[in-house]
């Protein structure tokens, strides 16, 4: 009797652990920008606990699936933007009541004049790097496609540096 409520416990725990990620990636969009072609994850570096190294794509970009509350995010690290910038999409996908968001923040962008809701994330992660409670803003999505890694997120990092092709952060 002991063995099974041992053996049951086991398998418990197997699903908690590996069903939530399998759930994630069956959820994921397939295609790319209509193509029909998966796309290639940014690879990112072996690096010790704390640091994550990422590697530029070939405009020279740094990207990388980001977590933003949990949910895994393409997005690309932008050192010219004040916040994190995300669009309603992202925003709804990663649990943001968009009803309740207030759009009275004038902003300029590369695309020109815009407004942006203030929120706040709960965390902000990239391989071992965690920063938790950074300031962020929502877009319209019309006027941003993807989703931008600014330095409401870079400047809680203990460093960041880019060499060569790579990007390093450090918490």
């Amino acid at each position: 009797m002991l063995m099974r409520a041992i053996g049951l416990v086991f398998v418990a725990a197997v699903l908690a652990t590996q069903v939530p990620g399998a759930f994630e990636a069956w959820q994921k969009p397939v295609s790319n920008g209509g193509t029909g072609e998966t796309p290639a994850p940014t690879p990112v570096a072996v690096a010790p606990a704390g640091t994550t190294i990422l590697e530029a794509d070939a405009a020279g970009h740094y990207r990388g699936t980001f977590r933003l509350n949990g949910k895994a995010t393409e997005a690309m690290v932008d050192t010219g933007a004040s916040l994190v910038a995300i669009n309603e999409t992202t925003a709804r996908r990663i649990g943001v009541s968009i009803a309740s968001l207030d759009f009275k923040y004038p902003i300029s962008t590369a695309n020109g004049e815009t407004r942006a809701a203030h929120i706040r994330l709960q965390r902000v992660e990239i391989g071992s790097v965690r920063v938790d409670d950074v300031d962020a803003f929502v877009l319209r999505d019309k006027a941003l496609s993807g989703t931008l890694i600014g330095v409401s997120f870079l400047k809680h990092l203990g460093s960041y540096s880019a060499e060569g092709d790579r990007l390093r952060l450090e918490r």
